[in-house]
């Protein structure tokens, strides 16, 4: 015990592949006193059992960049460690049967390009000349990835454990930890069976024990933590003798193979092969009274449940003949967590200060590399390289409860290699947060999304409109909702049309002081009393953290408003920097705003309100609306005339009500975005991410680098303004026929690669397919032609003027 370690300044609980690469690179950035934790042996959780594919193909940017660091470092860590691995680089196919199959790995090989990977099309010839053993026939092709592999998930594990310890790292085996108390300075005391340790950062990377962990951090800030324990089985085969004659001959393995349509992997193992569907009938595990957690289940499996896969192993058997000619040798059935749309949970720890999280890897061997480079940016400068937003722990609210969260596993295991469709929405864990207007929009023709789990109106169906979920399966932007959508801008341009922007994100900030030190904490400046204004967070670097409305009050008086997805991101970004005597309060649920837009709201709104309907754009006023009190800001995101009408929820239904019968036209999620990227209006982690400086972002007019407060990143900003950005943002306009730009689509400029779009639409308004990006600046220039890849097309897209194209001048705006 003499060698226990009773401080650290980094604990982590939990001992697989996340978080021992968690500590290697806390070691790595120079923080070497830090302590891992495991009650059994390193690896006894799902690390154990992991097959270890290692893919760099993801749809996500974030995943594919945590994916590819991962490989980058996994190619190289035996040496760098001096400890031998099996580490198979073999390559591998993805299979696809359609058109909308291929157009997905068109997207994403456009993706991989630009992150240094080569990623290649294939025809269904082609994936034969890979794969002798393969049926193509009823193919319409693939997609290469030349460096996917396999890698022992132990070995990887022991090699990072022992590149940690080589730095100075502690990880105590067989030491469980049994509960934590954080101290009146934010500090924590982890407990152990061999004693405390007191530490000033503590990350839970339980793996399918986090939410057991989570619990002991709800005493001060936590919650329950948004996951399920999915049980996932693939099997070995005996020996194959025409696989074993092949790689004989070949001196080399066969590559991988994921039939992603059919939702399964076949890898080559040793000499027989690996089966791993992700089956629709799947199942999960400790979620019942009758099938309780064992307090530990470290190296054990669940019992074999092979009937199952039968519809799998027959599909697979059909596509490689060979697999059907061996027994099964083993077969692996163990439990892997999921979140509820399948990516990890990571980063701060929501509510609670000093703690984070990195956990729910549902994928964690290939992402564990990345994973740690993450956290270690996390924790120890409190920023990330890369923007982190899709696996942000933060992103899942108080809908994410127990029924949520098993009805979002399993259909996200059940569609592990589903397609995310843009105007798709997924059926299973809905209703979770309505409008008061819910059943008004619904008999409207409503056709609703989940935003944070609140239900909004994405279009507005008319009889005979194709619904299913189905007509939705699709990379185009023509389907039902297209003449629907075309419909609802036409009458936000020419009349007055309503949206129920429901779930607004929405925090008071009160106390003597509150306006000083906002301006501490924003780029730009505050609007005066009785008026709003835009203002920016950045980080250290001068990146984009996030946009908030504030509309001031008074002196010290403050609303802050920002999306719907960002409640908890935002509010934890005032409420973990927040002085002492300042008073800050969530009241996202206590309000719901209503968009009247369009060249009549004025009219509509004179006929049941007292407003002051003249004040000018961005005013702040106090009126009675049909009856009821309601704050009126004059904004539009649609970019009309128009304005928002903030209202208690529980009136919220009464005044929806006598809007729309006072003729207002509904319109919904579609329509405001096609009329705001018109104006060039951001999108939050879209446009706005920390993959972007404030000014490579377009907000310098945002920017008061001469005020006289410090705010994050002004330094950087600074020496930026001086030197001037590499990257500019831009507005183009594309020809575009089938689809509009997707998040992520490579921008090119003679043969190279020279930037990416941030959004995509179409703009019915000004009757063009319109992109938001980011390109180098040279070429930012007004009718600059560019070519941007969508689906595998090369369009042409030309670069427009710093304005917006609909209404450049704001005159229908401010009239």
């Amino acid at each position: 015990m003499s060698d226990f370690p009773t401080k650290a300044r980094v604990v982590i609980i939990g001992g697989g592949a996340v978080g021992v690469s968690t500590l290697f690179h806390l070691a790595k950035a120079g923080w070497a006193d830090c302590v891992l934790l495991e009650k059994n042996e390193l690896t006894a959780g799902s690390t154990w059992h992991a097959a270890g594919n290692c893919p760099n193909f993801s749809g996500s940017w974030a995943i594919m960049n945590m994916q590819r660091y991962s490989l980058e470092m996994y190619r190289t860590l035996a040496e760098d460690v001096d400890y031998p691995m099996n580490y198979h680089v073999t390559g591998a196919l993805r299979l696809g049967h359609t058109k909308e199959r291929m157009q997905e790995f068109e997207r994403v090989a456009s993706m991989g390009r630009y992150q240094g990977l080569q990623l290649d099309m294939l025809t269904p010839e082609q994936l034969k000349e890979y794969y002798p053993f393969l049926e193509t026939h009823d193919l319409a092709g693939g997609l290469w990835d030349p460096l996917d592999g396999d890698i022992d998930p132990a070995q990887l594990t022991q090699a990072m454990a022992k590149g940690a310890r080589d730095l100075g790292a502690s990880i105590q085996r067989f030491c469980p930890a049994t509960g934590v108390t954080q101290n009146e300075d934010d500090t924590w005391i982890v407990h152990t069976e061999k004693g405390d340790i007191a530490c000033d950062y503590v990350v839970n990377c339980g793996g399918y024990y986090a939410a057991r962990i989570g619990e002991w951090f709800k005493p001060f800030g936590g919650r329950d933590v948004p996951m399920v324990v999915m049980s996932h089985q693939y099997f070995l085969t005996e020996e194959i003798p025409e696989i074993e004659a092949w790689t004989k001959e070949n001196g080399k393995k066969l590559p991988m193979i994921r039939d992603v349509d059919s939702s399964y992997y076949l890898r080559q193992d040793k000499n027989g092969l690996n089966l791993g569907p992700y089956e629709r009938n799947c199942k999960a595990h400790w979620v019942t009274e009758d099938d309780p957690m064992p307090h530990d289940f470290s190296f054990q499996l669940y019992p074999d449940d092979l009937e199952r896969l039968e519809w799998y192993i027959e599909d697979a058997m059909e596509r490689v003949p060979v697999l059907g000619t061996a027994g099964v040798g083993r077969n692996i059935n163990g439990p892997i967590p999921y979140a509820p749309d399948g990516l990890p949970l990571m980063g701060p720890m929501p509510g609670v200060k000093n703690a984070f999280e990195a956990h729910s890897f549902t994928f964690g061997i290939v992402q564990a590399g990345g994973a740690g480079k993450v956290m270690a940016e996390w924790i120890t400068t409190g920023e990330t390289e890369w923007d982190m937003w899709a696996v942000d722990a933060r992103r899942y609210t108080e809908h994410a409860d127990f029924e949520f969260c098993y009805a979002k596993a399993m259909e996200t295991y059940g569609h592990e290699y589903a397609m995310h469709f843009p105007h798709h929405q997924w059926p299973a864990g809905r209703n979770k947060k309505l409008s008061p207007n819910h059943d008004r929009l619904i008999a409207d023709g409503g056709q609703m999304g989940a935003f944070n789990g609140w239900e909004r109106a994405c279009w507005f169906a008319k009889d005979g409109d194709d619904t299913s979920e189905a007509g939705t399966e699709t990379w185009s932007r023509d389907g039902s909702w297209t003449a629907r959508v075309k419909d609802e801008v036409e009458a936000v341009r020419d009349g007055v049309g309503v949206i129920d922007m429901c779930g607004f994100s929405r925090f008071t900030l009160k106390g003597e002081g509150a306006a000083e030190w906002l301006r501490t904490q924003v780029a730009g400046a505050l609007p005066k009393a009785g008026r709003m204004n835009l203002i920016y967070f950045s980080d250290n670097r001068g990146r984009i953290v996030t946009e908030m409305s504030c509309i001031r009050h008074g002196e010290d008086d403050f609303t802050l408003m920002t999306a719907s997805v960002a409640q908890w991101h935002d509010f934890e970004l005032l409420w973990r920097n927040l002085p002492d005597g300042l008073e800050l309060a969530d009241i996202s649920r206590d309000f719901t705003t209503l968009l009247v837009t369009g060249p009549q709201s004025r009219d509509l709104l004179a006929g049941m309100s007292d407003a002051d309907l003249a004040a000018g754009w961005l005013s702040l006023q106090t009126a009675v609306v049909a009856g009821h009190e309601a704050a009126l800001t004059r904004v539009s995101f649609a970019g009309e005339l128009g304005w928002e009408v903030h209202v208690p929820t529980a009136n919220a239904a009464e005044v929806y009500t006598a809007i729309r019968d006072a003729g207002a036209t509904p319109f919904g999620m579609f329509a405001l975005d096609s009329m705001r990227i018109e104006k060039g209006y951001r999108t939050w982690k879209g446009d706005l991410s920390t993959d972007y400086t404030m000014f490579e972002g377009g907000l310098g007019r945002f920017v008061r680098l001469n005020k006289a407060q410090d705010f994050p990143g002004k330094a950087a900003l600074q020496v930026e303004a001086q030197t001037g950005p590499k990257k500019t943002f831009v507005t183009m306009i594309v020809d575009a026929p089938e689809a509009d730009a997707p998040y992520m689509s490579t921008v090119w400029h003679d043969g190279k690669v020279v930037g990416e779009t941030t959004s995509g639409n179409y703009g019915y308004r000004v009757n063009a397919s319109i992109a938001l990006g980011v390109i180098r600046t040279e070429l930012a220039v007004p009718g600059t032609e560019l070519e941007i890849d969508i689906f595998g097309k090369m369009c042409r897209a030309v670069v427009q003027e710093d304005k917006p194209l609909w209404d450049p001048e704001n005159e229908r705006l401010r009239a």
